[in-house]
């Protein structure tokens, strides 16, 4: 194949032929190259011509791409200078758009979809029209594509993988919104036994950087320990052959129903797009934007959902700084701590705790839980809720949550974290075990998590004598 000679890197990209070892890896996947050289970086500029790289396919197979990358000039804090957009194609063909923000590089794994064996061109273009004016050019490096071959777990994971199309709500921005604001961020899947013996359910999830609607962004960080989206947005039953079963993909509609999917197919891949404020699908698709993001990690049995932006740290940066943009963080003064407004997200404890509820909760009445901090400098009790019953914990699942606390405080300015029964509605009775935290941290500086300084293993039990109980101290 001729490689037109416009290139900034020429290197062809050989592919592997195997898949990952585990299925639990909750960061970016990674798989085992046959050959992959390595490559010089990539430049793609603003009004400048497309790089094109070869892609020799040994076996056919659903394909996955790695590489870094970083956008000199952006930044998702600042308006006018969002990110940049790289729009990527095999053989002329538009799989994904891939949305850079900030010059220091990360990693980023995408689906490209079915490649047949021989040889393929990749091309990069900068999207002027989805890139921020402030954007001039996207620096990519370390790129590789790794094929899974039909008849691996793994290729049964990315064959059904759904394509997201963006969000064009007119009254929320332009066609191309999602390139500065609840962008696509990562993606993963759930395997889980069907009701017939010998076949699989596939459900596929997604992390936006923020919801425009939904729930309010003080209930989020109360309630789920960011300001990430985090939603379930297709499944699909697979038989012991690897085929769908027809008529089982359902997808989480407006309202979050759950309805059977009767839209377009690209190969095995079901056409999806983000047509609510709060992330929810239609499975009709006109949106020019496109994101094939990589659906391949999973979680670890017992880990909450948040575990895969603890496994990918520069999503919560991405978080932290869109709601700077948007001014949905209070102004700092020596009150913010005890307003239920979100200040600067610095100022949290984020933790994860493990607990039951007996009888479990139902209902409009519920028995939930909120995490208090106290510090070695008072006996203030900073409470996850704030004080708003409905903030607290109801789900018995392992649950993020924050407790926000005064600016500058660190891990060891911390004395203890207890736990507090908080009843909504008329007191059921029910018995709460907490059991553990999992990890507590803060965000540095940079707005990334510091070293997780928090755990604890028990069995406190709350209930309508004992209302609350320390879990931790220093």
């Amino acid at each position: 194949m001729r490689v037109v000679p416009l290139l900034t890197a020429t290197a062809a990209i050989l592919t592997s032929l195997t898949g990952l070892a585990g299925l639990a890896t909750p960061a970016t996947a990674q798989a085992k190259p046959a050959d992959t050289p390595h490559t010089r970086p990539i430049e793609v500029r603003r009004d400048h011509p497309d790089p094109r790289v070869p892609i020799v396919v040994r076996k056919s197979g659903e394909a996955l791409i790695d590489l870094n990358a970083s956008a000199p000039g952006t930044d998702w804090a600042s308006a006018g200078a969002e990110s940049a957009v790289v729009s990527i194609s095999v053989d002329n063909r538009y799989v994904t758009d891939l949305v850079v923000s900030g010059s220091q590089r990360l990693h980023r794994q995408l689906a490209l979809g079915r490649l047949t064996a021989g040889v393929h061109q990749l091309r990069l273009h900068f999207a002027v029209e989805r890139s921020a004016a402030a954007s001039k050019s996207v620096a990519v490096d370390t790129l590789k594509v790794s094929m899974y071959a039909k008849g691996t777990p793994d290729n049964l994971v990315l064959r059904y993988a759904p394509v997201v199309y963006g969000r064009n709500i007119a009254a929320l921005g332009s066609p191309y919104q999602n390139a500065t604001t609840d962008t696509p961020l990562i993606a993963w899947h759930d395997p889980a036994p069907a009701a017939t013996p010998g076949h699989t359910k596939l459900t596929y999830s997604v992390i936006w950087s923020n919801e425009d609607g939904g729930t309010n962004t003080p209930a989020l960080m109360a309630r789920w320990g960011r300001t990430t989206d985090i939603e379930w947005i297709y499944s699909v039953e697979v038989d012991a052959n690897g085929d769908r079963v027809e008529g089982s993909d359902t997808y989480q509609a407006p309202d979050h129903q759950t309805l059977h999917f009767t839209g377009r197919y690209e190969n095995d891949h079901a056409l999806l797009q983000t047509c609510t404020s709060n992330n929810n699908m239609c499975d009709t698709v006109d949106d020019p934007m496109r994101f094939f993001l990589s659906y391949l990690p999973t979680l670890p049995a017992g880990e909450a959902r948040e575990y895969l932006m603890d496994a990918n740290p520069w999503t919560y940066e991405i978080m932290a700084k869109e709601m700077l943009r948007e001014g949905k963080i209070e102004a700092p003064s020596a009150t913010t701590p005890t307003t239920p407004e979100v200040s600067d997200q610095r100022n949290y404890l984020y933790a994860v705790i493990k607990k039951t509820t007996q009888p479990a909760n139902a209902g409009s009445s519920w028995v939930g839980v909120s995490l208090g901090v106290r510090l070695v400098s008072g006996d203030t009790v900073y409470l996850s809720n704030h004080v708003d019953p409905t903030w607290s914990i109801q789900r018995d699942d392992p649950a993020a949550t924050t407790v926000e606390l005064p600016a500058g405080t660190t891990a060891d300015d911390i004395a203890e974290v207890t736990a507090h029964r908080v009843v909504v509605g008329t007191d059921t009775g029910a018995t709460v075990h907490v059991t553990a935290i999992k990890r507590g941290f803060l965000l540095g500086q940079n707005y990334l998590p510091q070293q997780s300084f928090l755990t604890w293993n028990g069995d406190v039990t709350l209930n309508s004598t004992t209302t609350s109980a320390v879990l931790w101290h220093r």
